[in-house]
């Protein structure tokens, strides 16, 4: 193991802490419809946005299509993809968030343990684990919402690299832009006590990224698409398509 995987497992290893022990119950809080306070509401509210902006780059009838939803949280993105007919396969490092999708899903279209349907004939499969293990297999699409975040640049374009093996049509993402607040904020952070930080943001400059990513994909067939930034209050992050030709 070298030292770029070595450094990759360990910030893993903390963002699957922090989402399962820390965060399961703020994040199940807040991505439900129950009131939260006005710094939560505007993430909440900048989350509904650039979940939807993200499906409005996807097809609007994705029948048979095979979906991962990167980083899935508590699932209301595959929500959306499965009743648009899709096959999503659903994964996040934690388990506890994992479970409170498959509780939400339970009742709407109870199957087994882990799978649920729509009656579009679109269906979902949940589990905890790592976005780019290969046993996953291949999709139409990737989309990972906020999930990759957490890591810095290199870490990021590793994980691109590898869904882009592996994915046929698309892949949309979302990464923190660098700016002067998100660097503020990221100072700020240090000074709270360990206990209660979050996993640090890693900004990144979409220009290097931009770079970064032609040399390693472009030649595969990828090419750039559709980017915006979403912002909200205390919620900031910056939506990118790639699309295989």
């Amino acid at each position: 193991m070298n030292n770029s995987d070595q450094g990759y497992l360990e910030r893993r290893s903390q963002i699957e802490h922090y989402f399962d022990r820390t965060a399961a119950k703020t994040w199940e809080r807040l991505t439900s419809t129950d009131p939260v306070g006005k710094i939560r509401a505007t993430v909440r509210a900048g989350r509904d946005e650039m979940r939807a902006t993200l499906m409005s780059w996807l097809p609007e009838d994705m029948s048979g299509m095979r979906l991962l939803d990167a980083g899935c949280g508590t699932g209301a993105l595959s929500l959306c993809a499965v009743e648009r007919g899709a096959h999503v396969t659903a994964i996040d490092l934690s388990a506890n968030l994992i479970q409170v999708a498959r509780n939400r899903y339970a009742s709407l279209s109870p199957l087994s343990k882990n799978t649920f349907e729509t009656p579009k004939r679109g269906w979902v499969e949940f589990s905890s684990g790592d976005m780019l293990d290969p046993q996953l297999g291949e999709f139409d699409y990737v989309v990972g919402m906020d999930s990759l975040i957490h890591y810095d640049a290199p870490d990021l374009i590793n994980g691109i690299n590898i869904l882009s093996e592996r994915t046929k049509k698309a892949i949309l993402f979302t990464f923190p832009p660098r700016n002067p607040f998100l660097a503020v904020a990221h100072a700020m952070g240090q000074f709270f006590p360990r206990s209660d930080r979050s996993p640090t943001l890693a900004p990144v400059s979409q220009h290097k990224l931009r770079s970064a990513l032609q040399k390693s994909i472009t030649n595969k067939g990828w090419s750039e698409g559709k980017t915006t930034r979403i912002s909200r209050g205390f919620y900031t992050s910056q939506a990118w398509e790639w699309v295989r030709q």
